[in-house]
């Protein structure tokens, strides 16, 4: 078997609020690890000082990675301390045998996808020689106030981590050595070799139905559309929440790699948040989360370039040292940033392309483009209008200018100093664009 690499997986979970009231844990496997740091702790009033640091939220993020646990714990007076929590994990052969006894039963998987810890999985680990859940000794801590027991700190830890147990028991598994994605992929790829060599049961009536996950027989795609075959009904759609949720925090005082930067990665994973709230409000608000052309079929909407999203990024960026960051990395000027970002909060893709794209539209388009240009004012009001090359149309003696998008929309632009800025969204009439333009043009020189 090869050999796992340690290290690869690694989970935070952001700090969790202070408990109110009641246990920390509601499962027996939660006891389990309290039971085992309550076992081990010399000194009662170190571990009860420690549950009370932990039921006031002093315990920041968490850091769960194989054989370890740590995070930044503060006492009262706000001083913080690094802390660790340290389980042995298993070998290579130890997780052959217990990967062997999961995949004999399909409702320990089962189970454990289902965020349980199967108790006849425990116990028929610990028959093999595996303890799962630890023990008198096993929970060995480290931290920063130098303690040689366990303190308030590591005390506090393990409580919070009792709380992490309840919702996911792949974080016990982590521990000892091995992720949730590592651990599925391997189980499923031992039912299967287990049903390519005729497993368990392949002499027993009804050994050649599908077989499915845990060499557990299963039910033919063909039997389960039959007619007169029930399904069950499909789960209800998901609740679109109010706000995105917030991303995990990345300070656990661990050094980041070279060149990562947590600050920017929590700020990533806010804007992933967000952008996957809208695209789950709009495909159950209307049905899909792609707009339909007028044959009915779906539009696929074009991925962004690396350069785009920058300028998407620091169009929602607060704050000057991403937004920096973005302009070097997108190879434009902090003030051709600047208005790149105008340019996509008033049309996004299209905003930006014409600002920066230029086209020049073929003879039927300029046709096309001088007869609407033609009919949008009356004889008396016309502008005098000047081609500026491509699809770009001046008015004569002012700082006003309209451009034509692909898409036959019209683009206000204004001349600020030496530049044209976009002025407004897009209209379908270019007359309307071009006030726009007037506008912004006159609000410039006015604040000037």
């Amino acid at each position: 078997m090869t050999g796992y690499a340690h290290g690869d997986e690694e989970r935070t979970f952001a700090a969790l609020p202070a408990a109110r009231g009641g246990g920390f844990t509601r499962t027996w496997w939660g006891r389990a690890w309290l039971q085992a740091l309550e076992d081990t702790a010399l000194d009662g009033q170190q571990l009860k000082a420690g549950r009370r640091n932990a039921r006031a939220g002093a315990v920041g993020a968490v850091s769960v990675r194989p054989g370890r646990i740590t995070a930044v714990v503060k006492d009262r007076d706000g001083t913080a301390h690094r802390s660790d929590v340290l389980v042995r994990e298993f070998t290579d052969e130890e997780w052959d045998r217990f990967l062997d006894l999961a995949v004999d039963s399909a409702g320990h998987i089962a189970a454990l996808l289902d965020r349980e810890m199967p108790p006849h999985l425990v116990e028929d680990a610990a028959a093999a020689g595996l303890d799962l859940l630890p023990g008198i000794g096993d929970l060995d801590p480290e931290c920063g106030c130098e303690a040689w027991d366990h303190c308030p700190h590591t005390s506090a830890l393990c409580y919070q981590v009792a709380r992490l147990l309840d919702e996911d028991p792949f974080v016990l598994l982590l521990l000892r050595g091995r992720g949730e994605r590592a651990l599925v992929d391997e189980l499923q790829a031992r039912s299967a070799s287990r049903a390519a060599r005729g497993g368990p049961g392949d002499d027993t009536p009804g050994a050649d139905r599908a077989v499915g996950f845990g060499g557990m027989p299963g039910v033919s795609a063909e039997e389960a559309y039959a007619d007169g075959f029930l399904l069950p009904p499909l789960p209800a759609p998901p609740v679109v929440p109010d706000v995105p949720g917030g991303p995990p925090s990345l300070d656990t005082e661990t050094d980041p790699e070279p060149g990562v930067d947590p600050s920017a990665l929590e700020f990533l994973a806010a804007d992933a948040a967000a952008r996957a709230l809208r695209l789950l409000a709009e495909a159950l608000g209307a049905g899909t989360a792609s707009p339909r052309d007028g044959s009915g079929a779906v539009r696929v909407q074009p991925s962004l370039t690396v350069s785009q999203d920058a300028v998407r990024l620091a169009a929602d960026s607060p704050v000057p040292w991403i937004t920096a960051r973005l302009a070097t990395g997108s190879g434009r000027s902090r003030a051709e940033l600047d208005l790149a970002t105008r340019a996509w909060r008033f049309g996004a893709a299209a905003g930006l392309a014409v600002l920066e794209e230029e086209w020049t539209p073929d003879a039927g388009a300029l046709a096309r483009a001088g007869e609407r240009l033609a009919e949008s004012w009356e004889d008396d009001d016309r502008p005098s209008l000047r081609r500026a090359g491509g699809a770009r149309w001046t008015a004569v003696g002012t700082d006003a200018q309209v451009r034509l998008g692909e898409d036959g929309r019209w683009w206000p632009y204004a001349k600020s100093g030496a530049r044209w800025s976009p002025a407004g969204p897009a209209d379908r009439d270019p007359a309307t664009a071009l006030a726009t333009a007037f506008a912004a043009g006159a609000a410039t020189g006015a604040g000037g």
